[in-house]
């Protein structure tokens, strides 16, 4: 195993974090977590380094404000795993996109993942991943990963995906906000880009708003939920592309 890994995660809903626990358990002894939802302080890597980059898919990208964050960073040549983490439907040009921005910031990718976890707009979609069997095929994947650097192996994965990537969806809305809000600011503290005005928590600026959802796995009261007509039509899109148990993918 290595002595040490500093991991880089964007994880809103807690799936994210998850695989990424996952992974960096089996890669290395210690294990340093930098929160992306938070602001960051710049920070330079090296060639000695090994970073686990690890971000959530949104419809088939990664976050623009995720990459942001890692623009905060230097890699320095650091050997970077990645993981673009997806809800059970397609990581379509997410890893690539990942891939290409962990390269600008200068690390170097040497292996990648696209694992699944628990959709962050339906829970029911891909419920209780990363599961057990999951655990055990990311620590597997990590085995490869070691494997790979006892050898001095250090080549660059092709992954799947499409330059230019495919179009994100920006429409302007937000979750909604039930009587049940008692006003409490947490969903306001944890917003990732200050859509949430702390003295008004109970309303969202949809123009601000990146659709993390995780105001509503923050509040206290349950009283934040996607409107009832995007849940409907969510459910129904998703359960026909994104039914049963889809596979991890792995790239070395």
């Amino acid at each position: 195993m290595l002595n040490k890994l500093t991991v880089l995660c964007f994880s809103p809903t807690g799936g994210t974090a998850k695989a990424a626990g996952f992974t960096a358990s089996a890669l290395a002894e210690s294990v340093e977590t930098v929160d992306l939802l938070r602001p960051v302080t710049p920070r330079v890597f090296t060639a000695e380094d090994t970073v686990l980059i690890a971000m959530p898919v949104f419809g088939g990208r990664i976050p623009a404000y995720a990459l942001e964050q890692l623009r905060a960073f230097q890699g320095g040549n650091a050997r970077a795993v990645t993981l673009a983490v997806f809800g059970n439907r397609d990581f379509d040009d997410a890893l690539l996109e990942l891939n290409d921005a962990a390269a600008a910031a200068g690390f170097k990718v040497i292996a990648s993942a696209a694992p699944i976890a628990e959709h962050s707009m339906v829970r029911s979609i891909g419920a209780g991943r990363p599961d057990a069997q999951d655990q055990k095929e990311l620590a597997a994947f990590a085995g490869q990963v070691l494997a790979k650097l006892e050898k001095g192996d250090d080549s660059t994965p092709e992954v799947p995906g499409n330059r230019p990537y495919k179009e994100s969806e920006n429409k302007p809305w937000a979750p909604v906000v039930s009587e049940a809000c008692i006003k409490c600011g947490r969903c306001a503290a944890e917003c990732p880009v200050g859509a949430i005005p702390a003295d008004a928590p109970n309303t969202t600026d949809a123009n601000r708003c990146i659709h993390c959802m995780r105001c509503t796995v923050v509040c206290p009261e349950n009283a934040r939920s996607l409107a009832a007509p995007m849940t409907q039509m969510l459910t129904g899109f998703l359960g026909k592309v994104a039914g049963g148990r889809h596979d991890n993918c792995f790239f070395l």
